[in-house]
């Protein structure tokens, strides 16, 4: 394998080495699914000791360093490589949770859990773009999709597994408890990653590449403006996000109420959904490469928007079940074509960078999904903002339909070295 970072097709074998994804998928649930544990652990810890002003204060100690590492890592993940960087901050995680493990064992105060928050999440974000390559070097081009949608339905069985168990722990027991869980995780992670990253070397150094690590932190913006294809798969995947996360947390709960179908209605929705989700991305595992990326990418994107259009005018909870099913198919489908393919619109060398800037789109549009159209939501109503939703995510496959009849740009231009710190020219 070589060692300089490279779009998929010229990174990854003629077949998938799914030993090795299959290290990684095994890794990530592991370390997911202790994520998701710590997470409802750590918050429920801090409404008990501070109630709402301690839980914002731990879930922004957590989230503002993860953004602002997310730029730092993409670049180090391009320079370094995968390998160096993984190996390197998953070792830290894991001695930050065993340290964590024995200061909050009998700690009454907030402030050790937001000193945790802080390291966990600035070390979250620098792991995060490294992670985003790896499938990438490890399935070819036709093989990507089916990579990730294998990963997607670790991203979606971790919560359901994390969320609970984290729950209970911290409940049974308490929050040194969960964080032994979570320690256990990232050590799992860490020993796949060994194995995953194996012949990952350092990337050869290239002309223009000396600028400060700060200089090179813009460069995921930096390739999207001079990237159509990459640009407009961007915006595909973030309309699609910034639309859907308001109707499933807080529309949907809103409509049961007033319809007065109870709180099992929302169970159900959701459930259903979640099943749909995970039978297509069971598909699209073993047969992604067979489907026409125009099917993955705008029949499912189409079929995804107009379906959470319905479930804002279905008339009954079974109805709303069976819709949410639906949108569950779409979506298990949709969401790794989406990456896939801007993991594919990257230019050679800068898959680091492009990550950084995917995953902080996809951390950025929740709370500004929720900002947005609660406060629509007073003018439009529940009805009408879910309606407008749904109207936004049509813009996805529009945006793919752009994405996939702009020319791919595999090289950067060598005119860019000169101007950019690197040549300006792709997750669960």
């Amino acid at each position: 394998m070589t060692t300089t970072p490279s779009a998929p097709s010229s990174e990854a074998a003629s077949a998938p080495d799914w030993r090795r994804i299959g290290s990684f998928v095994t890794g990530q649930a592991a370390v997911q699914c202790g994520s998701f544990a710590l997470l409802i652990a750590m918050n429920w810890t801090a409404v008990q000791l501070g109630g709402r002003g301690a839980v914002t204060l731990v879930i922004l100690a957590s989230t503002l360093p993860r953004a602002l590492m997310l730029l730092f890592g993409g670049a180090l993940a391009d320079s370094l490589g995968p390998r160096a960087v993984l190996l390197r901050a998953t070792a830290t995680r894991l001695i930050v949770l065993a340290i964590g493990t024995l200061v909050t064992a009998g700690a009454d105060s907030l402030w050790p859990l937001v000193a945790v928050a802080v390291v966990e999440g600035s070390l979250l974000g620098l792991t995060g773009p490294a992670s985003g390559v790896l499938l990438t070097r490890l399935a070819p081009q036709e093989h990507l999709g089916r990579a990730n949608s294998l990963f997607s339905m670790v991203m979606r069985l971790a919560p359901i597994a994390g969320s609970p168990l984290g729950a209970w722990l911290v409940v049974a027991g308490g929050l040194s408890d969960v964080m032994i869980v979570s320690a256990a995780g990232c050590a799992v992670w860490l020993v796949c990653a060994f194995h995953v990253t194996h012949g990952m070397g350092r990337p050869e150094r290239r002309s223009g590449t000396g600028s400060s690590l700060f200089r090179r932190s813009g460069d995921g913006l930096l390739l999207l403006g001079a990237h159509p294809k990459l640009r407009w798969m961007f915006i595909a995947c973030f309309c699609m996000d910034f639309a859907f996360l308001w109707p499933a947390e807080v529309a949907l709960p809103l409509r049961a109420s007033g319809e007065g179908w109870g709180i099992g209605s929302v169970a159900a929705a959701l459930t259903a959904f979640s099943a749909g989700a995970l039978a297509s991305a069971a598909v699209g595992a073993a047969l992604a490469h067979r489907i026409p990326v125009p099917v993955k990418l705008l029949v499912t994107g189409t079929g995804l928007a107009v379906g959470m259009g319905s479930m804002a005018l279905v008339p009954s909870p079974s109805v709303l079940a069976v819709t949410a099913c639906v949108v569950g198919l779409f979506s298990g489908l949709n969401g790794p074509a989406l990456v896939t393919a801007y993991q594919q619109a990257v230019p050679e060398g800068r898959l680091g960078a492009a990550m950084s800037t995917f995953s902080l789109s996809s951390i950025g549009a929740a709370p500004l999904s929720l900002a947005v159209f609660s406060s629509v939501s007073a003018a439009l109503g529940v009805t009408g903002t879910w309606l407008l939703c749904a109207a936004i995510a049509l813009f996805s496959p529009v945006a793919a339909t752009l994405a996939l009849r702009s020319p791919v740009t595999r090289k950067t231009p060598a005119a860019e070295v000169s101007a950019a710190p690197e040549p300006t020219a792709t997750a669960v």
